[in-house]
């Protein structure tokens, strides 16, 4: 069965920090770009971040450019999303995503397979 599984979302004090994982199974990464998305209640899934397959390239929506970093290790197949400097905007569900190629892009329908997601809410 092929699998993405998120991990590390929680609770977090504005300008805390965390470390979102993303760990396949059933299939490598090696041959995928990765996405990060994002959906806050009440608003429509948002693409984050994107990192090629061999890591070279990345992007970053304009709202959390020089506050995360997304990073992969395809040995452990698993993907990263640094987030630091948090803002109570950026409470949501995060969603890291799988596309067959050498890039991604910010489009979520491009996406082949998706995780199921995990919650990080930033209060004081």
């Amino acid at each position: 069965q092929l699998q993405l599984v998120e991990s590390g979302g929680g609770l977090v004090q504005p300008g805390g920090s965390l470390r979102l994982s993303c760990a396949a199974s059933g299939f490598t990464l090696d041959y995928y770009a990765i996405g990060w998305f994002r959906q806050a209640p009440g608003k429509e899934r948002e693409f984050v971040a994107r990192i090629s397959w061999n890591g070279g390239s990345t992007r970053y929506a304009d709202s959390v450019k020089g506050r995360f970093t997304i990073s992969r290790d395809n040995a452990k197949n698993t993907a990263y999303l640094q987030m630091n400097s948090l803002k109570p905007e950026d409470t949501a569900v995060y969603y890291c995503a799988a596309r067959m190629g050498n890039v991604g892009t910010s489009i979520q329908y491009d996406y082949d397979y998706w995780g199921q997601g995990t919650q990080v809410t930033v209060s004081s």
